[in-house]
């Protein structure tokens, strides 16, 4: 597809603005929940629903709105994405009550589920592959500010009542949709025969039984609730639909997850990171509640402590983005998440010191960088095929969400083993240290930069 830099900029702000609602929507319901809990009578079971949910469709959406990309144009599903987001706030905002209210962040979750992969894959589309990085720097730098601006705006729009947390993304997903009918250019449509419903609905029931089972375990009473008939069946179903699926998804004509592409080396050693990346994403939202423990911090002061993370994470992914282009995903990896272990491993050991907090937290935030966002995408954008870009980025998203959904429940055990002390948060930190380790060690694996290099431009 060929372009000059100036439409390319346009496409690029778009694309930002759009990833950006959807990343933001995930920060901005935080601040809400106490309100939402009080205004439907519901505990905190039922209200830890708002993200699960959302998370569940998030996964659901996200490979199916990748492959219909695929099918039928980056332009159209891009516009049905943000518009099914506009839908969703529209429904949670006009709640009668807390299944609406649900039924609303579902339609949320779908439609922000194809609008990352395809942002990404429209990146792939119109950007040269010596520009790729740079440009998916970008978008990757939406983590950093969403994590930063979400809990402040949803603080402030709370005063006017919860449902503006959800109203504002109404006219911005308009704007996005009238700027995309004049910005977006149409991608090429594939001629696919059939669609694979059989994958998809396996893989509906794989993701939803997954996340119920995760949904119910008690941190407080790890095991007793592991092993509680309303857990543990769910989750061993989970575990036995997965090669029902593989085996699926290999006999179908056009399968809904691409697992033809993990027959690379370096898609596995990408979604195997991005495993890992969702349990360091996970580890973030602990951070207040190990600064009210360890430092003896107020909630709201506590809840500071997340910014120079997040804001260390938003000002140097644009910066990795442009490093991708020039050294490549595998010594921008490898020192990043090298980085990472070294910010994780100081958390869990001086954490206890308020200016060292800090220092770790932008040590983290440096580390995350190089492996939320652009570096993973950039590896699957040079491994796609062009008419399967979007189903590429998907298998990032659904390990990452996966990856989130069970460090939730294994970051939160861990700390209630240790009776929510100091201790317990210091022996979390420690083990998500570890998996920073093997993810380290996984980025030895990887292509050198002249080799991806060659393998992107002959997939362009």
């Amino acid at each position: 597809m060929t372009m000059n830099n100036s439409d390319r900029n346009k496409i690029l702000a778009l694309l930002f603005v759009g990833v950006f609602m959807g990343a933001l929507d995930i920060g901005i319901v935080g601040p809400a929940l106490p309100a939402i809990k009080g205004a439907f009578g519901i505990n905190e079971r039922l209200v830890s629903w708002m993200f699960t949910i959302y998370i569940l469709f998030f996964m659901i959406g996200t490979p199916l709105m990748a492959k219909l990309s695929d099918m039928y144009g980056r332009k159209t599903l891009y516009i049905i994405d943000v518009f099914l987001f506009a839908v969703g706030s529209a429904i949670t905002v006009s709640s009668f009550s807390f299944e609406t209210l649900l039924i609303g962040r579902a339609i949320q979750g779908f439609g922000a589920g194809g609008i990352f992969p395809v942002a990404s894959a429209f990146i792939g589309d119109t950007f040269p592959p010596e520009k790729r990085g740079g440009a998916l720097g970008l978008i990757g730098s939406v983590w950093g500010f969403s994590g930063l601006l979400g809990p402040i705006l949803g603080g402030l729009l709370l005063n006017y009542g919860w449902q503006w947390l959800f109203i504002i993304n109404i006219p911005i997903a308009a704007l996005v949709i009238a700027l995309g009918f004049k910005i977006l250019p149409q991608s090429k449509k594939e001629n696919y025969t059939k669609f694979d419903w059989y994958g998809t609905a396996v893989l509906a029931l794989l993701v939803s039984s997954l996340a119920y089972g995760v949904n119910q375990i008690d941190t407080t009473n790890f095991m007793g609730s592991v092993l509680s008939i309303y857990t543990w069946p769910f989750l061993i179903f989970s575990v036995i639909l997965l090669p029902v699926l593989l085996r699926v998804e290999k006999r179908a004509e056009d399968p809904v997850i691409e697992i033809n592409l993990l027959k690379s080396r370096e898609v596995k050693i990408a979604t195997g990171i991005s495993i890992g990346t969702g349990l360091n994403q996970t580890a973030i939202v602990f951070l207040p509640a190990f600064a009210v423990t360890a430092l003896a911090l107020t909630t709201s002061q506590a809840s500071l402590m997340v910014i120079p993370l997040v804001l260390t994470l938003g000002i140097s992914a644009p910066l990795i983005g442009r490093l991708l282009d020039k050294y490549g995903s595998k010594m921008i990896m490898f020192v990043g998440t090298l980085i990472l272990v070294i910010g994780l491993f100081m958390l869990s050991t001086l954490g206890n010191s308020f200016y060292l907090f800090i220092l770790s937290g932008m040590v983290i935030g440096l580390g995350l960088s190089s492996v939320l966002g652009s570096p993973l995408r950039y590896i699957m954008l040079s491994e796609s095929p062009a008419s399967k870009r979007a189903a590429g980025q998907a298998l990032i998203n659904i390990n990452s969400s996966v990856g989130q959904l069970i460090g939730g429940a294994l970051i939160g055990a861990v700390i209630a083993s240790q009776a929510g002390t100091t201790i317990g948060y210091q022996s979390a930190y420690l083990l998500i240290g570890c998996v920073a380790i093997v993810m380290t060690l996984l980025t030895l694996g990887l292509k050198k930069h002249e080799d991806q290099l060659a393998t992107m431009k002959s997939n362009y």
